[in-house]
C-alpha cells in the first residue's frame, strides 16, 4: 500500500486540503471528538500529508505522526516543518514509540484499510497512557453495503469482506483497497483489544460546506459515510 500511496501523494494531498468528505466532513468531525487538546502528547497513526497534525498543533497539543508511505510522510514534512516528530512505519508492525507514551492516538480513516485490527489495537493500547483515547473513522459499514447492494454484487452485510475502488484524486486516478467489517466486528476488536467505548458519532459535514458543495452536501447530510469511534484504554 505504501507504494501506491507514493505514486499520488500528491494528488492526495490536494484533494484532502479542499474535497468536502475531508477538509468539511472527516477532519472537523474528528476535531470536535478531539475537544480541548492543549498540551495533550497525540499520536497521529496514518498521517497521511499532515493536515491534522498541523491542526491538532495549532490547537495546543504536542504531536507525533508515521505514514507508511514515505512520499506521504515527505508532504508532510513540507507542511509542518523540518523539527515536526514525522516518521515512516507500518502500521501493522511494532511502533517506533515507547509504552504509555500518549494522550491520545487518532487514528484518521486508517483501521478500513486492514483485515485484522487486533495487532494495531494493541499497539496503539500499547503506545497510550491509562485512561488515554483513540479516536478513529471508518467507512461506515452500512454505507458500504448499500453502496454495493445497488452496484453488485449484493455482500452479505455480516461478513468482512474486501474490495478495490478507483477514485479521482485532483485530477488523477487513484485505486484503493478497503476492508469492510459489520459494525459489531469493529466493537469487538475495540473491547478486546482492552479499550471501553465512549463514544459512537455520525456527525453531519459543517454547514458552511452547503454553497461550495450543493449537490454532494445533501446527499452526505442525510447519510453517513463515515463512522467515529472515542474509546478509552483501560
Amino acid at each position: 500500500m505504501a507504494a501506491t500511496y507514493d505514486a499520488f501523494a500528491g494528488a492526495y494531498t490536494a484533494e484532502n486540503e479542499t474535497s468536502l468528505m475531508n477538509a468539511y466532513y472527516e477532519r472537523p468531525a474528528t476535531l470536535a471528538l478531539a475537544g480541548d487538546v492543549a498540551g495533550r502528547r497525540i499520536l497521529d497513526a496514518g498521517c497521511g500529508s499532515g493536515p491534522l497534525f498541523a491542526a491538532l498543533r495549532d490547537k495546543g497539543a504536542v504531536v507525533s505522526g508515521f505514514d507508511q508511505s514515505a512520499g506521504m510522510v515527505e508532504h508532510a514534512r513540507g507542511r509542518l516543518g523540518d523539527d515536526a516528530d514525522l516518521r515512516v512505519a507500518d502500521l501493522t508492525g511494532p511502533l517506533p514509540y515507547p509504552d504509555g507514551e500518549f494522550d491520545d492516538v487518532v487514528a484518521s480513516l486508517v483501521l478500513h484499510y486492514l483485515r485484522d485490527w487486533a495487532p494495531v489495537l494493541a499497539e496503539f493500547r500499547r503506545v497510550l497512557k491509562p485512561g488515554g483515547r483513540l479516536i478513529a473513522s471508518v467507512n461506515h459499514p452500512m454505507m458500504v453495503n448499500v453502496t454495493h447492494r445497488h452496484e453488485g454484487p449484493r455482500p452479505d452485510y455480516f461478513e468482512a469482506y474486501t474490495w478495490t475502488d478507483e477514485f479521482e484524486l485532483h485530477g488523477e486516478k487513484a485505486r484503493m483497497t478497503f476492508w469492510n467489517k459489520p459494525l459489531h466486528a469493529m466493537t469487538d476488536a475495540f473491547t478486546a483489544a482492552g479499550f471501553r467505548i465512549a463514544v459512537i458519532s455520525e456527525p453531519h459535514p459543517v454547514p458552511e460546506a452547503r454553497e461550495l458543495f450543493p449537490g454532494d452536501f445533501e446527499i452526505l447530510d442525510t447519510f453517513p459515510s463515515f463512522l467515529f469511534f472515542v474509546l478509552e484504554a483501560g
